[in-house]
């Protein structure tokens, strides 16, 4: 079987450019092999891209025992471990993800809503006027503090003070492609002393594991000390044969929505915070809107604004945070688009080369929050968390995260990037980020606005 045409340039340097400039080569090709095409990095087996509609909703719709994503995520293991959902595939796979689901409820992400408001203030609280700070840690503190309160349950206490540096160590571990070499090369992954990169990785995991087994073994010995954060209800979620998750299954879940949760989200606020400033614009119609909702607004009246949802829509559109949703293996041979794939294909929908089609999102290149607002995009055309039976199970509190981020900050403080220098996509480990964190200054204080209703 041949596969589809693809960039000729041997794959030594295929691998250079997807882990250095992988938009570009994204870009480039598209632009000379359409929107289908086959890459080849050194050291992986042969990558089919695939940025249709047509042929995106035919993977995402077809039957789940068409193909492995578990095994196509492989390479990851060593970051999340053997019981996470990004291994997993068959039954496995579907029973992990009907106990986690409940968490992740439309009505149950809504009761996170006065937390994320809350750290965001308190983040913001700490700003000082005319002094320069990244958007993106900015971002990342709230982030993590969002996760350990409302995933981990954790806010205040010792285990949390704790928790909270290794966390971060952990994370920082793999925050740029020299870090995160020791993910995609297994070569480096041995265990030299203390002082080596995968053995720092390896006894900073076993801390960490070491704290989140105390607070289930806790949590397990005081069920009447539950609360509503996600740990509380996965230690309660049963299967249909009435079996709960195993401790070392809820450990690296949880691991898995930390590095899940915690980077991605990040980015993606950084480079909205980025567009917003760099747009007057956008930024001018968008604390119209914010201010409309009068003083202390209630967190689901800033969610359901339908001018911040574009904001945060073409933030994920432009320069998604996933170049592309999880590679799918063939467990026998597929059709799509026409074409036959043989068992044992990699494909990966390409969720940056999708968003730039010129067809779906003319001038692709430009920040136009109003295509959202004008159009509503199919699941196979605006595809920022995957989809299928792959879809990112967090979805929903990521986008209830950076709108409430967004809204609770632009309310109450104005801020200003702090130079004029174009900011660029950059990889960031296994995602992509603003080159930069996107340098802002706070330079001031909003007053508090009064709804302006229509007589």
């Amino acid at each position: 079987m041949q596969l589809p045409d693809g960039p000729k340039i041997h794959p030594f340097f295929q691998l250079i450019k997807w882990l250095g400039t992988p938009f570009e080569f994204l870009d480039d090709c598209a632009k000379h092999y359409g929107d289908i095409f086959t890459i080849r990095l050194f050291g992986y087996s042969p990558l089919v891209f695939i940025a249709n509609p047509e042929g995106i909703q035919q993977i995402f719709s077809a039957d789940p025992q068409s193909f492995d994503a578990g095994r196509g995520n492989e390479i990851f293991r060593p970051l999340f471990g053997d019981n996470s959902l990004f291994l997993l595939d068959g039954d496995r796979h579907k029973r992990e993800r009907k106990l986690l689901m409940p968490p992740f409820h439309g009505e149950k992400i809504k009761s996170y809503g006065d937390s994320i408001c809350q750290t965001a203030q308190k983040v913001a609280s700490e700003w000082q006027v005319n002094k320069p700070f990244t958007a993106r840690d900015a971002m990342q503190k709230i982030t993590l503090e969002v996760i350990l309160q409302v995933v981990f349950g954790l806010s205040e206490g010792e285990r949390y003070e704790q928790l909270k540096p290794l966390l971060v160590k952990r994370l920082e571990l793999t925050s740029t492609p020299l870090r995160a070499s020791v993910v995609f090369f297994k070569f480096l992954q041995k265990d030299w002393g203390a002082w080596s990169p995968w053995g720092q990785f390896l006894r900073l995991r076993d801390k960490i594991y070491d704290l989140l087994s105390a607070e289930i073994n806790d949590r397990r010995a005081n069920p009447q000390d539950q609360s509503n954060d996600i740990l509380s209800l996965m230690l309660s979620a049963t299967d249909e044969d009435g079996r709960p998750m195993t401790d070392e299954e809820l450990r690296e879940e949880m691991i898995t929505l930390l590095i899940a949760g915690y980077e991605t989200t990040a980015s993606a606020l950084a480079w909205a915070f980025y567009w917003v400033h760099k747009l007057p614009e956008v930024k001018e119609k968008l604390l119209q809107e914010i201010d409309s909702l009068g003083e202390n607004p209630n967190p689901m009246e800033i969610f359901r604004l339908p001018y911040l949802t574009a904001v945060c829509q073409e933030s994920l559109r432009i320069y998604p945070v996933a170049v592309t949703a999880v590679a799918r293996i063939t467990n026998s041979t597929v059709e799509i688009m026409g074409r036959q794939f043989e068992a044992n294909t990699r494909l990966l929908v390409s969720i940056y080369s999708t968003h730039h089609r010129e067809d779906l999102y003319p001038n692709s290149k430009q920040f136009l929050p109003e295509r959202f607002i004008e159009r509503n995009y199919s699941p196979y055309e605006f595809i920022p968390f995957g989809g299928g039976n792959r879809l990112c199970l967090g979805n929903a509190l990521a986008m209830l995260e950076m709108k409430l981020v967004l809204g609770t900050v632009l309310s109450s403080y104005q801020l200003a990037l702090a130079d004029d220098r174009p900011v660029k996509p950059k990889r960031r480990g296994v995602t992509v980020a603003p080159s930069n964190g996107v340098p802002l200054v706070m330079t001031g204080k909003r007053a508090a606005k009064k709804a302006v209703f229509a007589k």
